[in-house]
């Protein structure tokens, strides 16, 4: 557990996975309006340092992207702020990069309070969790990423805080047993899911705003690349950013990582300007292609084209095909795959399209143009 105010929040510059990765402030243009595709400013507020890592904004209008959920959140916050009161629970689903713990990092500096972070698999026990409601304060953020992964006994306890602020600490043991209600002050709790679906139905319903986070289309992408790059010092030439954002599968967390590694090619390279050639040589070199498949997509589009005449396949012989475990198969290159129509799933097996033939250079069968 981290417990940070916001002024700490501002300042440091840790960093880690989702769950765990603060941030400095960073200002937002002045006077810009609410616009998703805006660029804003990169400089540190109050002559912060920033550092290579340092890429989250720390206010909702510098936020770029999801332009429907930041109108909703902002009139959300808006409302707790006029009524003086913290606001209802919020959970934050969506896929993992979107940007859910970025969100709620600026939640929490929009409202000008603590957070405390957290994640459901570090809650081991019911007294895990009862320990950190004890300890906070009135209006402060509770964070839980992967709240889906709490455990069954804390997830009821968390029931009853969330709802009627309070937790029942039992003493003693056996028949002698005893349970104590501790009155806790009004806070907010902000749950992170990747598994929506694997949320219990009481826990869902506690929450009174619920946002879902939706890939970025490509423009989006191009605007935080170009705002990240100003942060990390690299000048990107016309169109670099429009080709790491065909890269990045619709994820902000992809995107800044393959711009550190366009930036690693830059400085080796003596490089003062980026253009679209450096782009598409360095990510050739880390066997990322112009669709944002890598050397494992690939390797299963080539398996079940060349060794399965596309299809259909078993999620087991893939997976033996490319060496790779079937969950890795399945969780890590199946949902971009079929999102992106390169392979469907179907009661037979995996099926490759038509574009997959083509995206690897061959005619697709008769077969699989008339199935598709």
């Amino acid at each position: 557990m981290i417990t940070m105010t916001s002024e700490a929040y501002r300042g440091t510059g840790a960093k880690g996975g989702d769950s765990l990765a603060v941030d400095p402030y960073l200002k937002a243009n002045a006077g810009a309006s609410e616009e998703s595709l805006r660029m804003v400013s990169a400089q540190a507020m109050d002559g912060e340092p920033v550092s290579d890592e340092e890429l989250r904004p720390k206010v909702l209008d510098g936020f770029i992207g999801q332009p429907r959920l930041k109108a909703q959140l902002q009139l959300f916050l808006d409302a707790a702020r006029k009524r003086d009161v913290p606001p209802d629970h919020i959970l934050m689903a969506g896929p993992p990069g979107l940007g859910k713990t970025t969100l709620a990092m600026i939640v929490a500096n929009e409202l000008g309070v603590a957070i405390r972070v957290t994640s459901g698999p570090a809650i081991q026990h019911a007294g895990d969790l009862a320990s950190i409601l004890s300890s906070l304060d009135t209006g402060e953020v509770l964070f839980i990423d992967e709240i889906h992964r709490l455990p069954r006994a804390a997830e009821e306890l968390l029931y009853i805080a969330m709802e009627d602020f309070r937790v029942d600490v039992m003493v003693g043991k056996g028949p002698g047993a005893s349970s104590i209600p501790l009155t806790l002050p009004r806070f907010t709790v902000i749950g992170a899911t990747t598994r929506e679906g694997m949320l219990p139905s009481p826990l869902r319903a506690r929450f009174g705003f619920t946002a879902h986070l939706d890939f970025y289309p490509h423009e989006e992408l191009e605007k935080l690349i170009e705002r990240s790059a100003t942060v990390l010092g690299v000048s990107l030439g016309p169109g670099a950013a429009h080709q790491l954002s065909l890269r990045s599968r619709g994820t902000p967390r992809i995107a800044n990582r393959l711009l550190r590694r366009v930036r690693d090619w830059a400085i080796v390279h003596d490089l003062e300007v980026v253009d679209t050639a450096a782009v598409k040589d360095a990510l050739a070199l880390y066997q990322i292609d112009s669709e944002g498949l890598d050397r494992l997509d690939l390797a299963v589009l080539q398996a079940i084209v060349g060794s399965f005449d596309g299809g259909p396949v078993g999620l087991n012989n893939l997976s033996a095909m490319v060496g790779e475990e079937a969950e890795t198969v399945e969780t890590v290159c199946e949902p971009y795959l079929v999102r992106e129509g390169f392979m469907v799933r179907t009661p037979k097996g995996r099926v490759a399209t038509a574009k997959a033939w083509e995206h690897l250079g061959l005619n697709p069968k008769d077969d699989v143009n008339k199935l598709f």
